[in-house]
């Protein structure tokens, strides 16, 4: 199967090590990911926010396109690995389908760029790419440095099971603690999962998104986590550059290392810290320390 790749804003920017892990990552399983031409912001946050319609019109064209370079004769599959892009994709997928003023005025952009989108388009995310399509039998394989003895704390954030459940529970997700267990790694029973990190409140209201992140981070550490990883750009940013401010405001130290996904996967497929990003990370999990298959 061919799979698109739209990157987003996010992975070509503060996201970066998201990109360089995951493309490292499905290149190692076989699995290489084409990058959409021509792709533009996917219409989240800001645009959402002032204008839906515009919105969609934004998202739809990156759907429109996915779908020409797909080709004709096959279901193009798009890869969305930033949880905004993925939501935001879905969503105009589902709006366009059950809102037919709003599909007219989309069209009807889409027609003036010499486009036109059939709804043949299947929206993924990566994680769902790698457990249900990979397989998890297939990653255990490529492991090549276990991860036994690691804690981790799996945070799927509020996006990429909510509103839209197409691949994991809304409620209790386990997809990244089974990809976390063929890894060799623990992941930690914890109830915040899907708790939202308050990343789009720490520049609006700031009190409130520290206080949401530090409650995070503390249950983590509270359940033994050694480290967190997430699927999500702002997640990952906010979690993570936010530690000494959290400290500030709270009198509590909840210093964590926050990764992507794709990073600790990496890492286990023997795959070097430069390649997965590591380096750029502000708080190092300090993966070179575990005991290799110990």
């Amino acid at each position: 199967m061919k799979y698109l790749y739209f990157p987003g804003c996010s992975l070509k920017s503060t996201g970066k090590p998201y990109e360089e892990s995951l493309l490292a990552v499905f290149s190692t399983l076989g699995t290489p990911l084409e990058e959409l031409k021509d792709w533009n912001c996917c219409g989240a946050t800001a645009y959402m926010a002032i204008n839906e319609v515009k919105a969609f019109a934004l998202s739809a064209r990156n759907l429109a396109l996915a779908e020409k370079q797909g080709g004709n004769n096959a279901v193009p599959h798009l890869v969305t690995p930033c949880s905004a892009c993925y939501c935001l994709s879905l969503k105009t997928q589902n709006y366009l389908q059950q809102f037919p003023e709003i599909k007219r005025v989309v069209d009807t952009g889409l027609q003036a760029a010499n486009l036109r989108y059939d709804g043949r388009l299947v929206v993924r995310h990566p994680l769902d790419v790698l457990v249900n399509d990979v397989g998890l039998d297939k990653v255990s394989s490529a492991v090549k440095r276990p991860l036994k003895g690691l804690k981790v704390a799996c945070y799927y954030g509020c996006q990429i099971v909510r509103p839209f459940a197409t691949f994991d529970s809304q409620w209790n997700p386990t997809t990244m603690d089974r990809l976390v267990e063929a890894l060799g790694a623990t992941p930690v029973d914890w109830p915040l999962k899907t708790r939202c990190c308050g990343g789009a409140l720490t520049g609006t209201i700031r009190e409130v998104g520290l206080r949401l992140g530090q409650l995070l981070l503390k249950e983590a550490r509270k359940r033994g986590a050694d480290m967190l990883i997430t699927t999500c750009p702002l997640c990952q940013f906010d979690l993570e550059c936010f530690q000494a401010d959290m400290k500030g405001a709270f009198g509590e130290d909840v210093k964590m290392p926050v990764a992507y996904f794709t990073q600790l996967v990496g890492f286990s497929f023997g795959i070097s810290e430069k390649q997965l990003g590591i380096e750029r990370l502000f708080v190092s999990p300090e993966l070179s320390k575990i005991s290799v298959g110990g």
